[in-house]
Protein backbone atom coordinates (compact mmCIF):
# COMPACT_ATOMS: atom_id res chain seq x y z
CA UNK A 1 0.00 0.00 0.00
CA UNK A 2 1.41 3.49 -0.50
CA UNK A 3 2.42 5.59 1.85
CA UNK A 4 2.35 9.28 2.67
CA UNK A 5 4.48 11.13 5.42
CA UNK A 6 3.40 12.88 8.46
CA UNK A 7 3.88 16.02 8.66
CA UNK A 8 8.15 16.91 8.32
CA UNK A 9 8.86 13.91 10.79
CA UNK A 10 9.65 11.41 8.29
CA UNK A 11 6.87 9.21 9.84
CA UNK A 12 5.76 7.09 6.83
CA UNK A 13 1.38 6.17 7.68
CA UNK A 14 0.13 3.44 4.39
CA UNK A 15 -2.29 5.61 3.12
CA UNK A 16 -5.71 3.57 4.66
CA UNK A 17 -5.32 2.90 8.38
CA UNK A 18 -7.41 1.28 11.30
CA UNK A 19 -9.01 3.05 13.53
CA UNK A 20 -10.23 0.25 16.86
CA UNK A 21 -13.33 1.71 18.34
CA UNK A 22 -15.22 -1.00 16.93
CA UNK A 23 -13.18 -3.33 19.37
CA UNK A 24 -13.92 -1.75 22.08
CA UNK A 25 -17.37 -2.85 22.05
CA UNK A 26 -18.70 0.52 20.13
CA UNK A 27 -22.65 -0.36 19.84
CA UNK A 28 -22.49 -3.94 20.20
CA UNK A 29 -20.33 -6.37 21.64
CA UNK A 30 -17.18 -7.63 20.09
CA UNK A 31 -15.48 -10.98 21.13
CA UNK A 32 -11.70 -11.00 21.58
CA UNK A 33 -11.57 -13.65 18.13
CA UNK A 34 -13.61 -11.38 16.06
CA UNK A 35 -11.52 -8.21 17.03
CA UNK A 36 -7.87 -9.87 16.71
CA UNK A 37 -9.73 -11.50 13.15
CA UNK A 38 -10.33 -8.33 11.95
CA UNK A 39 -6.79 -7.02 12.70
CA UNK A 40 -5.12 -9.42 10.91
CA UNK A 41 -7.32 -8.64 7.71
CA UNK A 42 -6.33 -5.50 7.93
CA UNK A 43 -2.42 -5.99 7.91
CA UNK A 44 -3.04 -9.03 4.98
CA UNK A 45 -4.76 -5.99 2.86
CA UNK A 46 -1.52 -4.04 3.78
CA UNK A 47 -2.62 -1.64 6.29
CA UNK A 48 0.17 -0.56 8.61
CA UNK A 49 -1.14 2.04 10.68
CA UNK A 50 -2.91 1.65 13.66
CA UNK A 51 -5.18 4.17 15.70
CA UNK A 52 -6.67 3.13 19.49
CA UNK A 53 -7.20 5.69 22.23
CA UNK A 54 -8.12 4.73 26.05
CA UNK A 55 -11.53 5.82 25.49
CA UNK A 56 -12.63 2.34 23.13
CA UNK A 57 -14.01 0.13 25.37
CA UNK A 58 -12.49 1.99 28.30
CA UNK A 59 -9.10 0.84 28.18
CA UNK A 60 -10.46 -2.84 25.49
CA UNK A 61 -8.94 -1.43 22.27
CA UNK A 62 -5.69 -0.66 23.45
CA UNK A 63 -4.94 -3.86 25.05
CA UNK A 64 -6.20 -5.75 22.31
CA UNK A 65 -4.18 -3.44 19.47
CA UNK A 66 -1.37 -4.34 21.81
CA UNK A 67 -1.51 -7.74 21.91
CA UNK A 68 -1.95 -8.08 18.01
CA UNK A 69 0.85 -5.86 17.57
CA UNK A 70 3.43 -7.09 19.79
CA UNK A 71 5.01 -9.58 17.55
CA UNK A 72 4.99 -7.41 14.47
CA UNK A 73 8.73 -6.94 13.26
CA UNK A 74 9.68 -3.96 14.89
CA UNK A 75 9.53 -0.32 13.30
CA UNK A 76 6.57 -2.28 10.34
CA UNK A 77 3.97 -0.47 11.75
CA UNK A 78 3.04 2.91 13.10
CA UNK A 79 0.61 3.32 16.09
CA UNK A 80 -1.59 6.25 17.48
CA UNK A 81 -3.48 6.48 20.65
CA UNK A 82 -4.68 9.47 22.35
CA UNK A 83 -4.30 11.47 25.38
CA UNK A 84 -6.67 13.81 27.37
CA UNK A 85 -9.15 10.88 29.32
CA UNK A 86 -7.60 8.95 32.42
CA UNK A 87 -9.54 5.79 33.22
CA UNK A 88 -10.38 5.46 36.74
CA UNK A 89 -11.54 1.78 38.15
CA UNK A 90 -15.34 1.48 39.44
CA UNK A 91 -16.87 -1.03 40.68
CA UNK A 92 -18.87 -3.48 37.93
CA UNK A 93 -22.44 -1.96 38.86
CA UNK A 94 -20.76 1.49 38.29
CA UNK A 95 -19.95 0.98 35.05
CA UNK A 96 -21.51 3.89 33.00
CA UNK A 97 -22.88 3.43 29.69
CA UNK A 98 -21.58 5.50 27.11
CA UNK A 99 -22.34 3.49 24.19
CA UNK A 100 -19.75 0.67 24.13
CA UNK A 101 -21.20 -3.16 25.09
CA UNK A 102 -18.92 -5.17 27.34
CA UNK A 103 -16.13 -1.98 28.25
CA UNK A 104 -13.56 -2.75 30.93
CA UNK A 105 -14.69 -1.49 34.24
CA UNK A 106 -13.97 2.11 34.27
CA UNK A 107 -15.19 5.29 34.16
CA UNK A 108 -13.31 8.89 32.93
CA UNK A 109 -11.86 11.65 34.30
CA UNK A 110 -11.04 14.47 31.64
CA UNK A 111 -7.51 16.21 32.22
CA UNK A 112 -5.47 17.76 29.11
CA UNK A 113 -2.71 19.04 31.59
CA UNK A 114 1.01 18.39 31.48
CA UNK A 115 0.48 15.68 34.44
CA UNK A 116 -2.64 14.47 32.84
CA UNK A 117 -1.08 13.62 29.84
CA UNK A 118 1.59 12.41 30.72
CA UNK A 119 -0.29 10.05 33.39
CA UNK A 120 -2.31 8.95 30.37
CA UNK A 121 0.84 8.23 28.24
CA UNK A 122 2.01 5.76 31.17
CA UNK A 123 -1.31 4.01 31.66
CA UNK A 124 -1.73 3.69 27.65
CA UNK A 125 2.15 1.93 27.67
CA UNK A 126 0.95 -0.27 30.42
CA UNK A 127 -2.11 -1.42 28.39
CA UNK A 128 -1.04 -1.63 25.02
CA UNK A 129 2.00 -3.64 26.62
CA UNK A 130 4.21 -2.17 24.18
CA UNK A 131 7.25 0.47 24.52
CA UNK A 132 6.32 2.72 21.68
CA UNK A 133 3.64 5.06 20.67
CA UNK A 134 4.60 6.95 17.10
CA UNK A 135 1.70 9.47 17.68
CA UNK A 136 -0.42 11.06 20.38
CA UNK A 137 -3.44 12.96 19.84
CA UNK A 138 -5.22 15.05 22.67
CA UNK A 139 -8.57 13.58 22.03
CA UNK A 140 -12.20 15.48 21.98
CA UNK A 141 -11.11 18.35 23.15
CA UNK A 142 -13.53 20.92 21.68
CA UNK A 143 -16.94 22.29 22.57
CA UNK A 144 -18.27 19.24 20.71
CA UNK A 145 -17.75 17.19 23.20
CA UNK A 146 -17.52 19.24 26.69
CA UNK A 147 -19.64 22.42 25.93
CA UNK A 148 -18.52 25.87 25.70
CA UNK A 149 -18.05 26.60 29.38
CA UNK A 150 -16.01 23.37 30.86
CA UNK A 151 -14.32 23.43 27.13
CA UNK A 152 -12.70 26.70 28.26
CA UNK A 153 -10.85 25.22 30.93
CA UNK A 154 -9.67 22.26 29.07
CA UNK A 155 -8.29 24.36 26.71
CA UNK A 156 -6.53 26.76 29.04
CA UNK A 157 -4.90 23.07 30.72
CA UNK A 158 -3.89 22.24 27.20
CA UNK A 159 -2.28 25.21 26.26
CA UNK A 160 -1.03 26.47 29.52
CA UNK A 161 1.15 22.42 30.04
CA UNK A 162 -0.31 20.15 28.31
CA UNK A 163 1.34 21.01 24.83
CA UNK A 164 4.63 21.49 27.27
CA UNK A 165 4.28 17.76 28.05
CA UNK A 166 3.52 16.58 24.29
CA UNK A 167 6.55 18.84 23.21
CA UNK A 168 8.60 16.73 25.70
CA UNK A 169 7.64 13.87 24.53
CA UNK A 170 8.84 14.26 21.03
CA UNK A 171 11.87 15.94 21.86
CA UNK A 172 13.08 12.93 23.98
CA UNK A 173 11.91 10.61 21.17
CA UNK A 174 9.10 8.86 23.03
CA UNK A 175 6.67 9.95 20.31
CA UNK A 176 7.29 11.25 16.80
CA UNK A 177 4.64 13.32 16.10
CA UNK A 178 1.67 14.73 17.55
CA UNK A 179 -1.60 16.71 17.26
CA UNK A 180 -5.56 16.49 17.57
CA UNK A 181 -8.16 13.95 17.63
CA UNK A 182 -11.30 15.75 16.83
CA UNK A 183 -14.67 16.01 15.31
CA UNK A 184 -14.89 19.90 15.40
CA UNK A 185 -12.93 22.60 12.83
CA UNK A 186 -13.10 25.61 15.50
CA UNK A 187 -10.66 23.98 18.47
CA UNK A 188 -7.95 22.93 15.62
CA UNK A 189 -8.23 26.54 14.56
CA UNK A 190 -7.79 27.90 18.32
CA UNK A 191 -5.05 25.36 18.87
CA UNK A 192 -2.82 26.13 15.92
CA UNK A 193 -3.45 29.55 16.44
CA UNK A 194 -0.97 28.92 19.98
CA UNK A 195 1.34 25.80 18.55
CA UNK A 196 2.12 24.22 15.13
CA UNK A 197 0.80 20.70 15.18
CA UNK A 198 1.94 17.22 13.35
CA UNK A 199 -1.37 15.98 12.11
CA UNK A 200 -5.10 16.49 13.10
CA UNK A 201 -6.91 13.04 13.40
CA UNK A 202 -10.26 14.78 11.90
CA UNK A 203 -13.39 12.89 11.93
CA UNK A 204 -16.60 13.63 9.82
CA UNK A 205 -14.94 17.05 8.69
CA UNK A 206 -13.10 16.50 5.63
CA UNK A 207 -16.23 14.00 3.41
CA UNK A 208 -17.51 14.03 0.09
CA UNK A 209 -20.87 15.27 2.03
CA UNK A 210 -19.37 17.58 4.76
CA UNK A 211 -16.73 19.79 3.86
CA UNK A 212 -16.45 21.69 6.92
CA UNK A 213 -12.47 21.64 6.62
CA UNK A 214 -12.29 23.35 3.55
CA UNK A 215 -12.67 26.65 3.51
CA UNK A 216 -10.33 27.77 6.28
CA UNK A 217 -8.31 24.73 8.17
CA UNK A 218 -7.20 22.66 4.72
CA UNK A 219 -5.16 25.89 3.95
CA UNK A 220 -3.91 26.52 7.59
CA UNK A 221 -2.54 23.03 7.38
CA UNK A 222 -1.22 23.52 3.83
CA UNK A 223 0.60 27.08 5.28
CA UNK A 224 1.95 25.10 8.30
CA UNK A 225 2.89 21.58 6.75
CA UNK A 226 0.21 19.89 9.38
CA UNK A 227 -0.78 16.32 7.83
CA UNK A 228 -4.40 15.62 8.23
CA UNK A 229 -5.80 11.79 9.11
CA UNK A 230 -9.30 11.93 7.95
CA UNK A 231 -11.81 9.61 9.89
CA UNK A 232 -15.77 9.21 9.43
CA UNK A 233 -15.37 9.52 5.79
CA UNK A 234 -18.79 8.13 5.32
CA UNK A 235 -20.37 10.27 7.63
CA UNK A 236 -21.91 7.87 10.31
CA UNK A 237 -23.19 6.01 7.62
CA UNK A 238 -25.13 7.42 4.84
CA UNK A 239 -22.38 7.68 2.27
CA UNK A 240 -21.89 3.87 2.42
CA UNK A 241 -25.70 2.90 2.58
CA UNK A 242 -27.64 5.87 0.81
CA UNK A 243 -30.61 7.54 1.97
CA UNK A 244 -31.73 4.40 2.77
CA UNK A 245 -34.50 4.37 5.58
CA UNK A 246 -32.68 4.89 8.80
CA UNK A 247 -29.53 6.26 7.31
CA UNK A 248 -27.11 8.02 9.73
CA UNK A 249 -25.71 11.17 9.38
CA UNK A 250 -23.21 12.77 11.84
CA UNK A 251 -24.28 10.06 14.59
CA UNK A 252 -27.89 11.03 14.21
CA UNK A 253 -30.78 10.23 11.93
CA UNK A 254 -30.19 11.98 8.60
CA UNK A 255 -32.79 15.20 7.93
CA UNK A 256 -34.62 15.40 4.93
CA UNK A 257 -32.22 17.87 3.20
CA UNK A 258 -29.00 15.61 4.23
CA UNK A 259 -30.87 12.61 2.51
CA UNK A 260 -31.90 14.32 -0.60
CA UNK A 261 -28.15 15.55 -0.84
CA UNK A 262 -27.15 11.96 -0.76
CA UNK A 263 -29.79 11.11 -2.92
CA UNK A 264 -28.49 13.12 -5.46
CA UNK A 265 -24.81 11.85 -4.87
CA UNK A 266 -26.06 8.24 -5.13
CA UNK A 267 -26.97 9.34 -8.69
CA UNK A 268 -24.23 10.63 -10.13
CA UNK A 269 -22.45 7.93 -9.02
CA UNK A 270 -24.54 5.51 -10.33
CA UNK A 271 -23.98 7.49 -14.09
CA UNK A 272 -20.55 7.10 -13.34
CA UNK A 273 -21.18 3.14 -13.01
CA UNK A 274 -19.47 2.94 -9.13
CA UNK A 275 -21.04 2.91 -5.98
CA UNK A 276 -21.46 5.74 -4.00
CA UNK A 277 -18.94 4.50 -1.14
CA UNK A 278 -15.79 3.84 -4.08
CA UNK A 279 -15.41 8.08 -4.32
CA UNK A 280 -16.81 8.58 -0.44
CA UNK A 281 -14.02 6.24 0.70
CA UNK A 282 -11.13 8.10 -1.38
CA UNK A 283 -12.29 11.74 -1.59
CA UNK A 284 -10.15 13.17 1.20
CA UNK A 285 -6.82 11.90 -0.51
CA UNK A 286 -7.19 13.97 -3.17
CA UNK A 287 -5.99 16.87 -0.84
CA UNK A 288 -2.27 16.63 -0.30
CA UNK A 289 -2.08 17.62 3.07
CA UNK A 290 -4.11 14.10 3.36
CA UNK A 291 -2.24 11.44 5.09
CA UNK A 292 -4.20 8.57 5.43
CA UNK A 293 -8.04 7.89 6.02
CA UNK A 294 -8.89 6.04 9.05
CA UNK A 295 -11.44 3.39 8.46
CA UNK A 296 -13.21 0.58 10.98
CA UNK A 297 -15.08 -2.32 12.18
CA UNK A 298 -15.04 -5.20 14.01
CA UNK A 299 -15.93 -7.67 11.08
CA UNK A 300 -13.30 -8.49 8.76
CA UNK A 301 -15.22 -9.56 5.66
CA UNK A 302 -16.74 -5.23 6.35
CA UNK A 303 -12.80 -4.23 6.14
CA UNK A 304 -12.30 -6.33 3.07
CA UNK A 305 -15.42 -4.84 1.06
CA UNK A 306 -13.83 -1.64 2.23
CA UNK A 307 -10.37 -2.00 1.09
CA UNK A 308 -12.12 -3.13 -2.34
CA UNK A 309 -13.91 -0.36 -2.74
CA UNK A 310 -10.44 1.67 -2.25
CA UNK A 311 -8.73 -0.43 -5.03
CA UNK A 312 -11.52 0.16 -7.53
CA UNK A 313 -10.75 2.34 -10.43
CA UNK A 314 -12.75 5.95 -10.78
CA UNK A 315 -13.38 8.00 -13.74
CA UNK A 316 -11.17 10.77 -14.27
CA UNK A 317 -11.84 14.32 -12.41
CA UNK A 318 -15.78 12.79 -10.58
CA UNK A 319 -15.27 14.68 -7.32
CA UNK A 320 -16.36 17.99 -9.24
CA UNK A 321 -19.91 15.86 -9.83
CA UNK A 322 -20.43 15.78 -6.67
CA UNK A 323 -22.14 18.91 -4.51
CA UNK A 324 -21.36 18.93 -0.57
CA UNK A 325 -24.31 19.29 2.32
CA UNK A 326 -23.62 23.02 3.56
CA UNK A 327 -23.67 22.78 7.66
CA UNK A 328 -24.99 25.61 9.30
CA UNK A 329 -24.76 24.74 12.59
CA UNK A 330 -23.96 20.96 12.73
CA UNK A 331 -25.52 19.84 15.72
CA UNK A 332 -24.03 17.97 18.66
CA UNK A 333 -23.39 14.14 18.61
CA UNK A 334 -23.42 11.79 21.35
CA UNK A 335 -20.30 11.54 23.40
CA UNK A 336 -20.11 7.85 22.84
CA UNK A 337 -19.55 7.64 19.32
CA UNK A 338 -16.58 10.39 19.33
CA UNK A 339 -13.99 9.17 17.34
Amino acid sequence: MKTRTIARTGLAVTEFSFGTAALGGLYRACPRDAAMATLEAAWDEGIRYFDTAPWYGFGLAERRTGDFLRDKPSGSYVLSSKVGRIMVPVADDKVPDYGYVDPLPFDVRYDYSYDGIMRSVELSHARLGLNRIDILYVHDIGVYTHGAERNAFHLRQLLDSGLKALSELKASGAIKAYGLGVNEVPVCLDVMRHADLDCILLAGRYTLLDRTAESALLPLCAARGTSLVVGGVFNSGILATGPVEGAHFDYMPATSDVAAKVGAMVEVAQKNGVPLAAPALRFPLENPSVASILIGTARPESLRRNMQLARAPLPQNIYPAFEPYTLVAPELGQEAVRQ
